[in-house]
């Protein structure tokens, strides 16, 4: 029901959402010049052909439509919620308030770009790597797709609690940001000591690294399952921070 009621109104402004096309374009053709950089400059990382680099960049693409689609607006909203008196108003409503304030909004229009093009790099990068096409290789591929969500919905929120406990969260919002912009490359390019906090502190790296890595044989099942219950476990702390904050929530009116 969201994404028709969005889609009705996206539809009654066809140039804002023409626009929104464009300028997600535009930012995604700036973004594709890494990949021309790495072609052309015959770029390996930890014995990854620019071929298989392809799988990352494709990956960061597509979590990064995924993002803009379903959660940005939704995160960016959850601030003047809290300070304008809107989440008064859905604690009332008959409906999980974390679900409706972080998910009622869905762009159908900037991931459309972000979902093609990486998509199609994925593609390419796959055939250009010969990995198999068998259903062990595409099962993993998905659950850690799947996994990618989670973290992306974990990580990203977490500016938007803050904004429980603090007026202004526009720092650690472009904090978040350009973390997310540094995760579109492989996590060998990283010291170790930052691929063990992106991984296990803050599990950004999960989110882009993973579903690459693991067609290209650098993982196994156990690591897919460990993923899975590590971004399950994230859900549920994020889950119960937000029930702890709406519980300590004295409406904007006080």
């Amino acid at each position: 029901m969201f994404i028709k009621n969005c889609l009705i109104a996206q539809m009654e402004f066809r140039g804002n959402f023409l626009m929104s096309l464009l300028v997600e374009s535009v930012y995604l053709l700036a973004k594709l010049l890494y990949v021309l950089v790495v072609f052309r400059t015959d770029l390996h990382v930890d014995g990854v052909p620019p071929e298989g680099l392809l799988l990352f960049i494709g990956m960061h693409t597509v979590a990064t439509g995924i993002y803009v689609g379903l959660f940005f607006t939704n995160f960016t909203k959850i601030p003047d919620y809290i300070k304008d008196g809107t989440l008064d108003l859905m604690i009332t409503k008959p409906v999980s308030l974390q679900f409706i304030a972080s998910l009622r909004y869905v762009d159908l229009a900037l991931p459309i770009p972000d979902i093609l093009v990486g998509a199609a790099m994925i593609i390419i990068g796959w055939n250009a790597m010969d990995i198999p096409l068998s259903l062990s290789t595409i099962s993993g591929f998905s659950v850690l797709l799947l996994v990618s969500v989670i973290v992306t919905y974990c990580l990203m929120i977490i500016p938007a609690l803050l904004s429980f406990r603090f007026v202004q969260t526009g720092s650690a919002s472009e904090i978040a940001n350009s973390l997310w912009d540094a995760n579109n490359f492989p996590m060998a390019i990283y010291p170790a000591w930052v691929r063990r906090i992106g991984t296990f502190v803050v599990p950004l790296f999960l989110v882009t690294n993973f579903g690459p890595m693991f067609v290209l044989g650098q993982l196994t099942w156990v690591h897919i399952c460990l993923a899975l219950a590590g971004s399950l476990l994230l859900f549920a702390a994020v889950r119960a921070i937000w029930q702890h904050e709406v519980r300590n929530y004295s409406s904007a009116s006080s």
